[in-house]
C-alpha cells in the first residue's frame, strides 16, 4: 500500500528569470495529510506546487522530501493539472498505463493495472475510448487513474477541477477523498474556491508572497462556516467587520 511522503520548505525563495515570487516560505506537510493552499491569482500557488514537484529550484533555501533533499522530478511526487494532460492517440486504458509502464510493468501487468484503476473511479467501461470521446470529467479520472498508477507517495494538484461544472465537481471531490482511502498519499492541492477547500482538506493555508499568511484546521463540517468567514476575511475578499458580524 502507498504510504504517505512528509515534504517540507524552509526559508525558500522562489522564483523566475531573478525575480522572486515567494521569499522565506516556511512549510510543513506531514506525511499522508490533505493540505490546500489557497491564495489570490499570481501569488505563487503554481510555483510553489513546481518547487515540490522538482521543476523549479529554490533560489534560496531549502526543500525536502521524506527527509531527503528535491534535486528534480521524482516518481515518489506526482503533479497533476486543471488541464487532464491525456494523449489524445491513446485510449483511456493506454492513458492510464503509461505510468505503470514508465516503471518496468510487463504488459499483462500494466494492463490488469489500469483496468483495476478505471474501474475504482467508475470509468471500467470507457477503457477503449478515446479521450475526446469522453466528457471533461470522465477526463479527469482517467487523469487521477493515471497518477494513482504510478503509485505515487506525494500527489501535487493544481486546481484539477477548476474547469468543472459544480455537479461534476463536487461528484470528482468525493471520487478523490474515496480513492485516497485505499491508496493514501500526501496531497497538496491548489484551489481558489474556498468551499472546496474546506470540503477536501484537512488543513488550509493561505499564501501570500511573503510565504505563508495564516492557516487553519479542518476539524469538522460543523466549523465550516466560521472557517470560511476567516479564510474569506484573510484573503481580503470580504471586509474583516462584516465578517465578525456575521459570526455574531
Amino acid at each position: 500500500m502507498t504510504t504517505g511522503l512528509d515534504l517540507r520548505m524552509d526559508g525558500v525563495t522562489l522564483g523566475y528569470g531573478g525575480e522572486p515570487v515567494l521569499t522565506g516560505l516556511d512549510l510543513t506537510v506531514p506525511a499522508g495529510e490533505f493540505l490546500v493552499v489557497v491564495g489570490h491569482s499570481g501569488g505563487g500557488k503554481s510555483t510553489l506546487l513546481r518547487a515540490l514537484a522538482g521543476l523549479l529550484p529554490a533560489t534560496s533555501g531549502r526543500i525536502l522530501a521524506g527527509g531527503a533533499p528535491v534535486t528534480g522530478p521524482s516518481r515518489d511526487r506526482a503533479l497533476v493539472f486543471q488541464d487532464d494532460a491525456l494523449l489524445p492517440w491513446r485510449t483511456a486504458r493506454r492513458n492510464v498505463e503509461l505510468a505503470p509502464a514508465i516503471g518496468g510493468a510487463r504488459r499483462a501487468e500494466r494492463r490488469r493495472a489500469a483496468d483495476d484503476w478505471l474501474a475504482r473511479v467508475g470509468l471500467g467501461d470507457a477503457a477503449d475510448r478515446l479521450p475526446r470521446e469522453l466528457s471533461g470529467g470522465m477526463r479527469q479520472r482517467v487523469q487521477l487513474a493515471r497518477t494513482l498508477a504510478a503509485s505515487p507517495r506525494a500527489i501535487l494538484m493544481d486546481e484539477p477541477f477548476g474547469a468543472l461544472d459544480a455537479q461534476t465537481r463536487g461528484s470528482m471531490q468525493r471520487l478523490l477523498a474515496e480513492v485516497l482511502e485505499d491508496a493514501p498519499a500526501t496531497v497538496v492541492f491548489v484551489t481558489h474556491d474556498v468551499d472546496e477547500a474546506l470540503t477536501l482538506g484537512d488543513r488550509v493555508v493561505v499564501l501570500g508572497t511573503a510565504g505563508i499568511t495564516a492557516e487553519f484546521a479542518v476539524t469538522g463540517r460543523h466549523d465550516h462556516d466560521r472557517l470560511r468567514s476567516e479564510i474569506l476575511a484573510e484573503l481580503g475578499a470580504v471586509p474583516a467587520r462584516l465578517v465578525a458580524e456575521g459570526a455574531a
